[in-house]
């Protein structure tokens, strides 16, 4: 964390105060630009922000770009640039600063997401995994909790994971089958977990068990939310699975047989489980959502250099009408992309409820990726198709972003709900 903690040693951290986006087209000059005027929005990053986002991308176009291919072809777990994340303070940037973090806020660390998933996703990934395992104890975790879980993973490159999701229990949480029978000090936890991001190099993993076994019993009083071991006996980690994109992110399933958790890794208390699994995503869907526009702007980028260089017809390819609109509809949804995980990573800075943006934020961008990478592809033309070119790639690791962490439907389930839910209140 060294990098990141000499640019905050020298004073107080304003945290998402600001909206901007570095933009890579050249600004006006000062001379010509009016004085900035004080209160209402601002579109400028702090000096600090902008040094974050330089540190990460730096890092990513250094570092992640050159190998990302490679790591992809061997589907190996990028540990190297793990460890070389970690020492830069590139992870754990949420922890609180009494664990050893430095108590950045998710505005910041989106800036983070969105340039390491420029150079891969699937390197991405495995790093924003460990955010979302963390942030169930960043948020409902008391202080004997945050300083023995968050505190270790300061102190080496360690990581955990954030285990809810079942075979039969995705979208539908309250699906799920893993239950936890209290019995004294302990619990005894028995159930398996699937499609586990960081599952099979996780330290510590945040689990979702059923401590209410009557069937009928609500989701919101169910379920309850345990710090458990990775090296706990009884638990089993199971395979790497082969995925169609972002491969080298480590995704596996887990069992539990007879796994004991004492009551003191119980966050909340029994039966808070459902409200602090959910109450996570608030925090976690911004930076999702920046890491699809941090693949936007690589297809874009890639798309527009090679429609630049390419000819048909005595001229370059972007000279013809086709293809600059398909990079005028990309570079529009990046910029809205980018202005929407803003929106909903400032909102949760400030203290109040962001589920609304959150998943606009979500769900358009993961949309928005897609869109990108696939017309991407289309300005490559058969070189898109050919995996000497990064096109087909950004194709294969866009479609994830439109899955995990609430599905694009589910995102206008919640949407929906949360526009009428405002409707009946009059706030439109």
């Amino acid at each position: 964390m060294a990098a990141l903690r000499k640019l905050l040693r020298s004073g107080h951290f304003a945290r998402g105060a600001c909206l901007r986006w570095q933009s890579t087209v050249a600004e006006p000059s000062a001379a010509h630009s009016p004085a900035p005027k004080s209160g209402g929005i601002c579109f400028d990053l702090t000096p600090e922000q902008k040094e974050i986002q330089l540190l990460a991308r730096k890092f990513s176009r250094e570092e992640v770009v050159p190998v990302a291919a490679e790591l992809d072809r061997t589907m190996e777990y990028p540990w190297e640039l793990i460890k070389k994340a970690w020492g830069l303070g590139l992870m754990n940037a949420h922890v609180p600063a009494d664990c050893g973090g430095m108590s950045l806020g998710t505005f910041e660390g989106c800036l983070i997401t969105e340039e390491i998933a420029f150079g891969c996703t699937g390197v991405q990934t495995a790093m924003e995994a460990n955010n979302l395992g963390q942030t169930p104890v960043i948020i409902a975790g008391n202080a004997e909790q945050k300083k023995k879980y968050l505190g270790r993973l300061t102190e080496e490159p360690l990581l955990c994971a954030y285990g809810v999701t079942e075979s039969g229990a995705g979208s539908d949480v309250g699906g799920i089958r893993t239950r936890a029978e209290r019995k004294g000090d302990e619990y005894v936890i028995n159930g398996s977990k699937m499609w586990i991001t960081n599952g099979g190099v996780a330290n510590w993993y945040f689990v979702l068990a059923k401590t209410n076994p009557d069937p009928k019993a609500p989701a919101g009083g169910a379920f309850t939310g345990f710090i458990v071991e990775g090296d706990s006996p009884g638990l089993t980690r199971g395979r790497k699975e082969i995925n169609m994109g972002q491969r080298c992110s480590s995704t596996t399933g887990f069992t539990l047989e007879d796994v004991v958790v004492p009551k003191e890794n119980v966050l909340i208390g029994e039966g808070a489980g459902f409200k602090v699994a959910m109450g996570a995503f608030d925090r976690t869907r911004p930076p999702v959502a920046a890491g699809a526009v941090g693949l936007s702007q690589r297809a874009l980028e890639e798309a527009t250099k090679y429609a630049m260089e390419r000819k048909t017809f005595g001229t370059q390819i972007v000279n013809h009408q086709a293809i600059a609109f398909l990079l005028a509809e990309m570079a529009m949804e990046t910029e809205l992309g980018r202005l929407a995980w803003m929106r909903a990573a400032w909102e949760v800075d400030q203290g109040r409820r962001n589920t609304y943006y959150a998943s606009i934020a979500k769900g358009f961008a993961g949309d928005a990726a897609n869109r990108a990478a696939t017309n991407a592809v289309q300005v490559f033309g058969g070189n898109g198709f050919n995996t000497e070119y990064p096109a087909e790639k950004l194709m294969r690791d866009a479609k994830i972003f439109q899955i995990y962490e609430g599905t694009a439907q589910i995102q206008r389930l919640i949407i929906a709900r949360e526009h009428l839910a405002r409707a009946k209140m009059g706030l439109i």
